[in-house]
């Protein structure tokens, strides 16, 4: 037997596992760009949050239908990618179902499963295909999801419907050549889903069937290679991401602002108060807020990368849904293009984040942020928490520290907090007298 076959199975295999290398040591430098942030406290609370969130799809069981869909996939995702080990054993070795004689029957039943869900997904991906492209969910829609984004999104379904027939082609015909006694090919007790197809093969010979077993077995193990590549490059990155991205996800309650620490140990000083540094000043602060991605904290990058432009943060912001400009995913996705950009331009001996541009202004622009209400919606609705306030305040902070840029009624506003206490120019002493008018009414 020729060894042709598994040379060429462990040469592809190889080139796959560089590039992957490659792609992955890129991703984790543009993360690292970013800010230092240590957050692995708590870590059994990041335990239960990654499991539940990531791996349990928690969040995503707000919205039913898109759930359901979504867990079939996930799951398929997850439980036919085990039969990828038995591809790789057999193309190395270049052996054929090498896990047949070890599970016996049991063999049979994981390969019904396998089908099982290799259809649940096919069907999950016409559904989401249908939704975006005929249906138009409105989310789905939206101006920052024009050009590549939409496409990728769609390739991606293309690619998981083309890889499911795949498989349930090169079961049928496999199953057909082990009835006709074919060297090699096992029989089964019983194969569901492909055993439906088999009537389109029947008529066709041996050397047919071969051809289409093993260009079906070649493309879906050369697929699943490329998959892993591809989605380094694509929003379903989140596949692999989600779970270190929940484990770093924000554990204090939404309400609570973080304040800057610098600034925080200033005051403190000034007012007399204890701080954890000591009774020195603080060193002199490179920059106030965020103006480019080096800015931002390297969880803040990570959170980008994990987006999985699914847009529900953007159709539960109350600014997008009165007509503001400001739309959560988008500014994820400038976030992650922009550390894509200073990236490329790093690799290419380039400036890098000395090119003239920056995330706020070439990216995110005024408007976007000045009408975030900071509700923390999109922080609450994203199914893999991801924090897109966090980033928003801290380009805020830019432009209000930085440049004194903010509205003139908002400085107004901080005028009035910084004098009386609180946002109307009244004196903190008369802030109660609503409360003697309505004990008068009463006693009226």
């Amino acid at each position: 037997m020729s060894i042709l076959p598994q040379l060429a199975f462990i040469l592809v295999l190889g080139i796959a596992g560089y590039i992957l290398s490659k792609r992955i040591a890129f991703l984790r430098r543009n993360i690292l760009l970013g800010k230092g942030e240590t957050r692995n406290d708590q870590a059994e609370k990041r335990w239960k949050t990654m499991l539940l969130v990531a791996f349990g799809q928690q969040k995503m069981f707000k919205r039913m239908v898109p759930a359901f869909l979504h867990l079939l996939i996930y799951v398929g995702f997850l439980i036919i990618n085990l039969e990828v080990l038995e591809f790789v054993i057999d193309g190395i070795f270049g052996t054929h179902r090498i896990f047949h004689p070890v599970l016996g029957k049991a063999y049979t039943v994981a390969m019904n499963a396998f089908e099982f869900l290799a259809v649940a997904v096919l069907v999950s991906c016409v559904a989401f295909l249908v939704r975006r492209n005929v249906m138009k969910v409105e989310r789905f829609v939206k101006p920052e999801l024009k050009g590549w984004p939409a496409m990728d999104a769609n390739l991606i379904l293309v690619i998981e419907i083309i890889l499911m027939v795949a498989i349930l082609s090169m079961n049928a015909t496999d199953q057909i050549l082990a009835q006709r006694n074919h060297p090699q090919y096992v029989l089964l007790d019983g194969l569901f889903f492909s055993g439906l197809i088999q009537p389109i093969f029947q008529g066709m010979g041996d050397g047919a069937l071969v051809a289409i077993e093993r260009i079906a077995w070649w493309f879906h193990i050369v697929g699943i290679l490329a998959f892993a590549v591809y989605v380094t490059y694509s929003k379903h990155l989140h596949i692999f991401l989600a779970f270190p991205n929940t484990w770093y996800s924000n554990l204090k309650p939404k309400g609570e602002i973080e304040n800057m620490p610098a600034v925080t140990k200033e005051v403190n000083l000034m007012l007399g108060l204890a701080t954890d540094g000591g009774s020195e000043a603080p060193a002199e602060v490179g920059r106030f807020g965020a103006k480019d991605i080096n800015d931002l904290t390297w969880v803040n990058i990570l959170n980008a990368y994990s987006c999985t432009e699914c847009g529900r943060c953007t159709s539960e912001c109350p600014a997008n849904l009165t007509g503001k400009k400001l739309s959560p995913r988008k500014i994820m996705m400038d976030v992650r293009d922009r550390a894509e950009e200073v990236g490329k331009s790093l690799d290419t001996g380039g400036k890098g984040l000395e090119d003239g541009k920056s995330l706020l202004g070439d990216y995110i622009s005024k408007e976007e942020i000045n009408a975030c209400t900071s509700c923390n919606a999109c922080v609450e609705a994203c199914p893999v928490n991801i924090d897109p306030l966090s980033i928003i305040l801290q380009l805020r902070r830019y432009v209000a520290m930085e440049e004194s840029g903010t509205p003139a009624q908002w400085n107004a506003m901080f005028q009035n907090i910084e004098t009386s206490f609180s946002p109307w120019k009244f004196s903190p002493s008369d802030r109660f007298n609503w409360a003697e008018k309505v004990k008068n009414e009463e006693i009226k």
